[in-house]
Protein backbone atom coordinates (compact mmCIF):
# COMPACT_ATOMS: atom_id res chain seq x y z
CA UNK A 1 0.00 0.00 0.00
CA UNK A 2 1.08 3.02 -1.24
CA UNK A 3 2.58 5.89 1.75
CA UNK A 4 -0.14 8.65 2.35
CA UNK A 5 2.57 11.56 2.82
CA UNK A 6 0.28 14.27 3.28
CA UNK A 7 -1.07 12.58 6.31
CA UNK A 8 2.48 12.09 7.50
CA UNK A 9 3.19 15.74 7.59
CA UNK A 10 -0.49 16.18 8.90
CA UNK A 11 0.31 13.94 12.15
CA UNK A 12 4.17 14.89 12.45
CA UNK A 13 5.49 11.20 11.58
CA UNK A 14 8.14 12.39 10.21
CA UNK A 15 11.03 11.05 11.11
CA UNK A 16 13.06 12.26 7.72
CA UNK A 17 12.36 15.58 8.98
CA UNK A 18 15.89 16.53 10.98
CA UNK A 19 15.82 19.74 10.64
CA UNK A 20 18.71 20.75 8.50
CA UNK A 21 20.62 19.41 5.19
CA UNK A 22 22.21 16.17 4.68
CA UNK A 23 25.72 15.85 6.68
CA UNK A 24 26.72 14.54 3.81
CA UNK A 25 25.80 16.62 0.97
CA UNK A 26 26.92 19.69 3.31
CA UNK A 27 30.58 17.86 3.21
CA UNK A 28 30.05 17.30 -0.71
CA UNK A 29 29.33 20.76 -1.21
CA UNK A 30 32.50 21.86 0.72
CA UNK A 31 35.08 20.07 -1.77
CA UNK A 32 32.60 20.55 -4.83
CA UNK A 33 30.39 22.24 -6.90
CA UNK A 34 27.08 21.22 -7.90
CA UNK A 35 26.33 24.16 -10.66
CA UNK A 36 23.54 24.68 -12.84
CA UNK A 37 19.98 23.77 -12.77
CA UNK A 38 18.85 21.39 -9.83
CA UNK A 39 16.01 18.71 -9.17
CA UNK A 40 15.25 17.86 -5.14
CA UNK A 41 12.86 15.25 -5.54
CA UNK A 42 10.74 14.37 -1.89
CA UNK A 43 12.31 17.85 -0.89
CA UNK A 44 10.46 17.71 2.82
CA UNK A 45 10.87 21.12 4.19
CA UNK A 46 13.73 21.90 2.10
CA UNK A 47 16.73 21.62 4.20
CA UNK A 48 18.85 20.38 1.20
CA UNK A 49 17.25 22.64 -1.28
CA UNK A 50 18.70 25.69 0.38
CA UNK A 51 21.89 24.04 0.64
CA UNK A 52 22.40 23.66 -3.00
CA UNK A 53 20.95 27.44 -3.89
CA UNK A 54 23.70 28.97 -1.35
CA UNK A 55 25.87 27.50 -2.73
CA UNK A 56 24.89 29.20 -6.12
CA UNK A 57 22.69 26.60 -7.93
CA UNK A 58 19.32 26.70 -9.72
CA UNK A 59 16.56 25.01 -7.51
CA UNK A 60 13.47 23.75 -7.55
CA UNK A 61 12.30 21.47 -4.52
CA UNK A 62 9.77 18.79 -5.45
CA UNK A 63 7.26 17.19 -3.43
CA UNK A 64 3.96 15.25 -3.48
CA UNK A 65 2.72 16.89 -0.15
CA UNK A 66 1.27 20.18 -0.17
CA UNK A 67 2.45 19.83 3.81
CA UNK A 68 6.21 19.97 2.74
CA UNK A 69 5.68 22.67 -0.05
CA UNK A 70 4.03 25.09 2.43
CA UNK A 71 6.65 24.16 5.15
CA UNK A 72 9.50 24.62 2.83
CA UNK A 73 8.03 28.14 1.62
CA UNK A 74 7.38 29.33 4.95
CA UNK A 75 11.76 28.99 5.99
CA UNK A 76 13.47 32.54 4.91
CA UNK A 77 14.46 32.28 1.17
CA UNK A 78 17.98 32.06 0.48
CA UNK A 79 17.91 32.81 -2.87
CA UNK A 80 15.64 32.34 -5.87
CA UNK A 81 14.60 28.44 -4.88
CA UNK A 82 11.26 27.62 -5.77
CA UNK A 83 9.30 24.64 -4.33
CA UNK A 84 6.15 22.92 -6.00
CA UNK A 85 4.07 20.38 -5.53
CA UNK A 86 4.17 17.45 -8.04
CA UNK A 87 5.37 13.81 -8.99
CA UNK A 88 8.45 12.51 -10.25
CA UNK A 89 6.89 10.31 -11.98
CA UNK A 90 4.70 12.58 -13.78
CA UNK A 91 7.48 15.84 -14.48
CA UNK A 92 5.47 18.77 -16.41
CA UNK A 93 6.86 19.41 -19.86
CA UNK A 94 9.08 22.26 -18.98
CA UNK A 95 10.89 20.03 -16.42
CA UNK A 96 11.54 16.89 -18.61
CA UNK A 97 15.45 16.79 -19.70
CA UNK A 98 15.83 20.71 -17.73
CA UNK A 99 18.52 19.94 -15.23
CA UNK A 100 21.86 19.92 -14.79
CA UNK A 101 21.37 17.72 -11.68
CA UNK A 102 19.28 15.90 -9.34
CA UNK A 103 20.09 15.53 -5.47
CA UNK A 104 18.73 12.38 -4.23
CA UNK A 105 18.55 11.44 -0.45
CA UNK A 106 14.94 10.29 0.87
CA UNK A 107 13.37 9.98 -2.32
CA UNK A 108 14.61 6.14 -3.95
CA UNK A 109 14.23 4.88 -0.66
CA UNK A 110 10.70 6.02 0.48
CA UNK A 111 9.01 4.95 -2.46
CA UNK A 112 7.80 1.47 -3.08
CA UNK A 113 10.50 -1.14 -4.36
CA UNK A 114 8.48 -2.02 -7.23
CA UNK A 115 8.56 1.67 -8.01
CA UNK A 116 12.47 1.56 -8.39
CA UNK A 117 12.94 1.10 -12.31
CA UNK A 118 10.76 3.78 -13.03
CA UNK A 119 12.26 6.03 -10.13
CA UNK A 120 15.47 5.77 -12.63
CA UNK A 121 13.68 6.21 -16.12
CA UNK A 122 12.18 9.58 -14.34
CA UNK A 123 15.38 10.89 -12.93
CA UNK A 124 16.84 10.40 -16.32
CA UNK A 125 14.30 12.28 -18.31
CA UNK A 126 14.58 15.22 -15.70
CA UNK A 127 18.54 15.25 -16.58
CA UNK A 128 20.14 16.97 -19.52
CA UNK A 129 21.99 14.91 -21.26
CA UNK A 130 25.33 14.73 -19.27
CA UNK A 131 23.49 15.61 -16.35
CA UNK A 132 24.83 14.10 -13.01
CA UNK A 133 22.73 12.13 -10.01
CA UNK A 134 24.11 13.05 -6.93
CA UNK A 135 22.79 10.48 -4.28
CA UNK A 136 22.59 9.23 -0.97
CA UNK A 137 21.05 5.76 -0.81
CA UNK A 138 20.08 3.40 2.53
CA UNK A 139 22.05 -0.12 1.89
CA UNK A 140 20.64 -0.41 5.68
CA UNK A 141 17.95 1.79 6.99
CA UNK A 142 17.63 0.05 10.33
CA UNK A 143 14.65 -2.08 9.79
CA UNK A 144 13.86 -4.87 11.66
CA UNK A 145 13.03 -7.33 8.94
CA UNK A 146 13.94 -7.02 5.50
CA UNK A 147 11.46 -5.02 2.92
CA UNK A 148 10.09 -3.18 5.88
CA UNK A 149 9.79 0.59 5.19
CA UNK A 150 10.09 2.92 3.91
CA UNK A 151 12.40 3.70 4.17
CA UNK A 152 13.20 0.67 2.42
CA UNK A 153 16.89 -1.02 1.90
CA UNK A 154 18.46 -1.22 -1.46
CA UNK A 155 21.51 -3.50 -2.04
CA UNK A 156 24.80 -1.66 -3.80
CA UNK A 157 24.03 -4.67 -6.62
CA UNK A 158 20.64 -3.45 -6.99
CA UNK A 159 21.76 -0.15 -7.58
CA UNK A 160 24.11 -1.66 -10.31
CA UNK A 161 21.65 -3.69 -11.80
CA UNK A 162 19.02 -0.43 -11.66
CA UNK A 163 21.58 2.48 -12.87
CA UNK A 164 24.17 1.24 -14.68
CA UNK A 165 22.16 1.15 -18.01
CA UNK A 166 21.36 4.46 -18.00
CA UNK A 167 23.79 6.19 -15.87
CA UNK A 168 27.24 6.27 -15.46
CA UNK A 169 29.02 5.56 -12.38
CA UNK A 170 31.55 8.85 -11.73
CA UNK A 171 32.26 8.04 -7.65
CA UNK A 172 30.86 6.28 -4.72
CA UNK A 173 31.96 6.13 -0.95
CA UNK A 174 30.82 5.88 2.64
CA UNK A 175 29.62 9.62 3.77
CA UNK A 176 32.03 10.56 6.63
CA UNK A 177 29.12 12.69 8.42
CA UNK A 178 25.43 11.68 8.63
CA UNK A 179 22.61 12.07 10.44
CA UNK A 180 22.74 10.28 14.62
CA UNK A 181 21.73 7.15 13.95
CA UNK A 182 22.66 6.73 10.37
CA UNK A 183 26.00 6.40 10.19
CA UNK A 184 27.94 3.83 8.14
CA UNK A 185 24.34 3.06 6.78
CA UNK A 186 24.55 5.18 3.99
CA UNK A 187 25.90 5.13 0.60
CA UNK A 188 26.68 8.34 -1.70
CA UNK A 189 27.03 8.17 -5.85
CA UNK A 190 27.45 10.55 -7.95
CA UNK A 191 26.13 9.17 -11.36
CA UNK A 192 26.28 10.79 -15.01
CA UNK A 193 22.91 10.25 -17.37
CA UNK A 194 24.42 8.32 -20.45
Amino acid sequence: MATDWEARYQTGEMPWEKGAPSPGLVDFLAADRVEGRALVPGCGFGHDVRALVAQGAEVIGLDLAPSAVEGARRFPPVADERYELGNLFALPAEMRGAFDWVWEHTCFCAIDPSMRAAYVEAVHGALKPGGHLLAIFYPDPGNTSPGEGPPFEVSIAELDRLFLPRFELLREWLPQRAYPGREGREWMRVLRRR
